[in-house]
């Protein structure tokens, strides 16, 4: 074998042959990695090519440059200036950004193994590291990298599902950003990657670690050569996008070095570039930033970025492929990462109308709790679960006696807590709603659990209350307490022997109540009606001054009720 298989492999200037053999140069010179899927298993091999949709790229065109490739023994160290040392420049801030995604990935899925130098290939394949590291101090693109119109005319059809919040196109959408997402499925897999509060599909640090969390979807390791074969597969179903994806990923993990921002090596053979009456895509805007951002929309609603149909090319410097990683289809050589879980596609926890949360004791909320999940656009969520807590000091229960309940969201993305029941405990506590499986804030709720109470009181007797000096009361003095017009059991209550109707302090003589050692006592407030609303209050009874004396009994709520006790010496 030569020294050198070759300086470029241009898809416009060799066959599909010439590529696999090309290919199996690399492989034969022990580069790891590279392979060939077989026949029969290949994306459009007895014409089982999956739908665009289904795939994560749409089969879309993407770049075919390759690093040059060498035999088993390369020369020691590439001259400088050579071919093979501008390719190993990647631009300082899309570096940066894929080291930080996959710092980033190392921590919330550790199992995935995502290597930066993966997402470094993709970004070389989708978009030339964003044209050559065309970006701002921030990791935005100077100006929007748009794929082709996904209009039917030589691509997937796939009708507009951002308002041309992204792509500026109203009809139709069109790939966004230097990992070349389309709208719905950036909406489904958006990551805001450098903390500025924006999920921006034109940003190399939010694109690369949402490109990252797309590459370790289904629980990856991307250590085990199938699921890291799997994980680009479902980036286009192309046997010759995996092996220059993992050709390229070869060459990083050998050694790159650090370039100044916009001075990367701009690709130019496409994979569409023989495409019978394809037409060049549009040039994107010269300038000016990333429109606002729609949001997720789970993975197969329409997220592919292109077809299996002839691919339009597109001007160097215009973007990659129209490349939009959405869940493929299984079948035509690639397997389907899991799609996001509902849980997954959860943005945020809004309140759906709950009303004021408050209960007397005992008695049942008129009001639930109820909530909306929702994706980063505003859409509902199905089949996410939300829990409900119950916290603070309380009694305040869920039914059967549980302090926590977890909810499935309906259709309309809602969840509504159970029937919350008030215990005996009053004052205020938490109810809180998150979303099970996510680290999303959380809503707290305040309840209130109010005293039992009464709005009326009436003896249940019409008898005199009378008593000699020195004696005992005959009758004890019972009432009945109701709450619009209903028994109003458990009621708190007081009984005082007041002065008179004006003065409601505790009076000093006259009728008494004896406390649990026999002792004098004119205030009892400890009481509390029965289940009936019945209150039957202790013995009364005299000193020795006579005269007319007043009982007040009084209930939360405010309901009072005034008896008269009359002390006398017996008629001769």
């Amino acid at each position: 074998m030569a020294a050198v298989f070759g300086r470029r492999l241009r898809r416009g200037a060799v066959t599909t042959a010439v590529a696999a053999a090309a290919v199996a140069a690399l492989a034969a010179s022990q580069a790891p990695g590279v392979t060939d899927i077989p026949r029969d298993e290949r994306a459009g091999a007895s014409g089982a090519t999956p739908p665009a949709e289904d795939s994560a790229t749409g089969n879309s065109p993407y770049y075919t440059d390759l690093p040059e490739l060498k035999s088993p023994v390369p020369p020691t160290g590439a001259p400088e200036g050579s071919s093979d040392a501008k390719d190993a420049g990647l631009p300082a801030t899309v570096l940066d950004a894929y080291k930080k995604a996959e710092a980033s990935l190392a921590t919330s899925k550790p199992g995935c193994n995502l290597p930066w130098q993966l997402l470094a290939a993709i970004g070389k394949v989708e978009s030339g590291q964003a044209r050559g590291g065309r970006v701002d101090a921030n990791g935005t693109t100077l100006a929007p990298i748009l794929g082709p119109v996904l209009n039917g005319n030589g691509f997937a059809k796939i009708t507009d599902t951002d308002n041309g919040a992204y792509d500026d196109d109203k009809t139709h959408d069109r790939a966004v950003g230097p990992m070349q997402f389309i709208p719905s499925t950036w909406d489904t897999w958006a990551q805001d990657g450098n903390a500025d509060g924006k999920k921006d599909p034109n940003n190399i640090y939010d694109a690369a670690l949402a490109a990252g969390r797309y590459l370790c979807a289904g629980d990856r390791d991307l250590s085990v050569q199938g699921d890291l074969n799997k994980a680009i597969l479902s980036y286009n179903h192309s046997t010759e996008y995996l092996n220059t994806v993992l050709t390229w990923l070869e060459f990083y993990r050998k050694g790159t070095h650090e370039i100044p921002d916009g001075t990367g090596v701009l690709p130019t053979d496409r994979s569409d570039v023989n495409t019978p009456g394809a037409s060049p895509s549009p040039t994107p805007p010269a300038s000016g930033s990333p429109s606002p951002h729609p949001s997720p929309k789970p993975p197969g609603s329409g997220s592919g970025s292109g077809s299996g149909k002839p691919n339009k090319p597109s001007k160097p410097g215009n973007g990659g492929g129209s490349t939009s990683p959405t869940p493929p289809s299984n079948g035509g050589g690639s397997e389907t990462p899991a799609p996001p879980t509902p849980a997954e596609r959860v943005a945020s926890l809004k309140d759906a109308g709950t009303g004021k949360l408050s209960a007397t004791a005992g008695d049942s909320f008129a009001e639930r709790v109820e909530v909306r999940t929702q994706s980063t656009s505003g859409s509902a969520v199905a089949k996410a679960k939300v829990k409900f807590a119950i916290v603070g000091d309380t009694d305040a229960r869920f039914p059967g006696g549980a302090t926590t309940a977890t909810v499935t969201t309906s259709a309309t993305g809602k969840a509504t807590a159970p029937a919350l029941k008030a215990g005996e405990k009053t004052g205020e506590f938490t109810v809180r709603a998150t979303v099970v499986g996510r680290s999303l804030p959380g809503i707290d709720y305040t309840a209130t659990v109010t005293a039992r109470q009464a709005d009326a009181l009436a003896r249940t007797s019409d008898k005199a209350l009378t008593c000699a000096p020195g004696a005992e009361f005959a009758d004890q003095v019972e009432v009945k307490a109701t709450y619009k017009g209903a028994a109003a059991d458990r009621v708190a209550a007081t009984a005082t022997m007041i002065k008179s109707a004006g003065d409601a302090t505790a009076n000093d003589k006259g009728p008494y109540f004896k406390d649990a050692d026999g002792k004098p006592v004119r205030t009892l407030k400890t009481l509390k009606t029965d289940a009936n609303g019945v209150l039957k209050l202790p013995k009364m009874y005299a000193d020795d001054t006579a005269g007319t004396f007043l009982l007040r009994v009084t209930t939360a709520g405010g309901a009072t009720l005034t008896v008269e006790l009359k002390v006398a010496a017996p008629a001769a």
